[in-house]
C-alpha cells in the first residue's frame, strides 16, 4: 500500500472513531472490466462487499456493564453483507458504518 494511501487512512480514522460494537470500513473499488475486457461504465458495477477496517468502537456494552472486545481489528480486510453497513460521506471518501454483527468474515 503506498505511504499517501495510508496517511489517508489514518486521517480518516482519527476524524471518525465509531461508538460500542460498530466499525468503520472503506470499501474497495469495483472492477472496472470482466474477465472476457469489456469495460463497465459506473452504473453497471456491482458494490463489492469487502473492504479494509480502518477505526473499531470500543466494544459491545454488556449485561453486567463489562465491554466485550471486537473481533476485528484496524487494517483487516473483511467480507460484510450487502445491507447491513450505512455509506457515511467525509470529504471525498465514501465509508461504511456497521455493526461487528455484519462482518461475515475476516479475509487473510
Amino acid at each position: 500500500m503506498p505511504a499517501t494511501a495510508k496517511k489517508k487512512k489514518a486521517k480518516i480514522s482519527t476524524q471518525l472513531q465509531p461508538l460500542g460494537d460498530r466499525i468503520v470500513v472503506q470499501r474497495e473499488s469495483a472492477e472496472e472490466t470482466t474477465a472476457g475486457g469489456i469495460v463497465l461504465p459506473d452504473s453497471a458495477r456491482d458494490k463489492p462487499s469487502r473492504g479494509t477496517v480502518i477505526s473499531v468502537g470500543d466494544g459491545k456494552l454488556l449485561a453486567d456493564g463489562t465491554r466485550s472486545p471486537l473481533q476485528v481489528n484496524v487494517g483487516d480486510t473483511v467480507l460484510f453483507t450487502v445491507y447491513g453497513p450505512d455509506e457515511i460521506k467525509i470529504g471525498d471518501d465514501e465509508l461504511l458504518l456497521m455493526r461487528e454483527d455484519d462482518v461475515l468474515a475476516v479475509i487473510e
